[in-house]
């Protein structure tokens, strides 16, 4: 199969790459290498791809939310599928710069929809978040559940994108589905994600901010996890008979929450972290910030029932392996 991912020197984009190229699959990456954090480690990610996957990977430095360059780059190649993973990331970073977000996840996610309806592909699977249930109180999370009070405009743009796809399903019958990713943590992470921060602050001997004074609860996915969900359901494009599909569209998509299933206190994952740093943490206790939810949790029934998925990593083994993973990349 030959799959067109976007964001693909991002931390989910580049996992997912690995993955379909140990199967065997071509890969066709787009990412703008955007410098949001050290664009050398994405670099780094993307030169993996391109040592494992040698002709079966092609990569295409260029942004996505830039129709007629899209377009050029991509008009002498085929694909059959696309996994729509980039986009401006980041809860808070929205509040500061809320014009990046606009461009890159609404203008950005029409393109690939545009892109997906005239190259006739099979079936577009695309990156939205926990986010997208803001304030509500009913735990765990159900796809079932409303979502239309975002705290932050990052997941606005996440829940506008749902919307956009649901009118491209309808109108053109085009498969599409919607991951609502929960708290994705492990090896070649993000910088600005708090499992990377607070490692890096632990072993330098800084303090690390705790929102909320530690009264938070996320659920933690690892990302060999949120993998196996990713690729069950590009395998897997919704049918257009008119049945009502997980998340409760009749058209051809269906949104799943890819999460763990457990909501976990922030104050243990920090003491794992310093189980597996070998040191204590200095804890600065701030107040809730701004766009933060104080609670995430998964209900994964729609994506168990209909592929099968089942996350088998718990934060206890999944934090020590970000860690040692950390220690080794950064030479320590």
């Amino acid at each position: 199969m030959r799959v067109l991912v976007t964001g693909a020197a991002g931390f989910i984009g580049a996992a997912l790459s690995e993955t379909l190229l140990a199967r065997g699959d071509q890969v066709i990456g787009i990412d703008s290498l955007e410098p949001y954090y050290d664009v050398r480690l994405k670099r780094d990610r993307c030169a993996r791809l391109a040592q494992q996957g040698g002709n079966r990977f092609a990569f295409l430095p260029l942004d996505f939310a830039d129709m007629p360059a899209l377009e050029a780059a991509l008009a002498d190649m085929a694909f059959d599928r696309i996994v729509h993973l980039g986009a401006q990331a980041g809860v808070r970073y929205s509040i500061e710069n809320p014009h990046a977000y606009v461009r890159s996840n609404l203008v950005g996610h029409v393109n690939m929809l545009e892109l997906a309806r005239h190259r006739g592909v099979d079936h577009m699977v695309y990156a939205s978040s926990s986010s997208v249930y803001g304030g509500n109180t009913k735990l765990p999370f159900a796809v079932e559940d409303r979502a239309d009070h975002p705290v932050s405009l990052y997941a606005a743009t996440k829940r506008a994108d749902e919307l956009m796809s649901e009118t491209y399903a309808h109108l053109y019958h085009l498969p599409l589905t919607g991951l609502r990713f929960f708290t994705v943590y492990g090896p070649w992470g993000r910088p600005d994600m708090m499992m990377w921060k607070f490692t890096t602050n632990i072993l330098a001997g800084k303090p690390i901010p705790v929102f909320n004074n530690g009264d938070m609860y996320r659920d933690f996915t690892y990302i060999d996890d949120i993998i196996a969900g990713v690729v069950a359901c590009l395998d897997h494009p919704p049918a257009d008979d008119g049945a009502e599909k997980a998340g409760g569209s009749v058209k051809p998509h269906a949104l799943y929450n890819i999460g763990n299933h457990r909501s976990e206190p922030l104050m243990k994952v920090i003491g794992l972290l310093e189980e597996a740093c070998g040191r204590k943490a200095e804890l600065e206790m701030l107040p809730m910030q701004p766009g933060d939810v104080h609670r995430t949790y998964a209900d994964i029934a729609a994506i168990q029932r209909d592929l099968d998925y089942a996350p088998t990593t718990a934060i206890e083994q999944g934090v020590p392996k970000f860690v040692d993973w950390y220690r080794e990349y950064h030479q320590l």
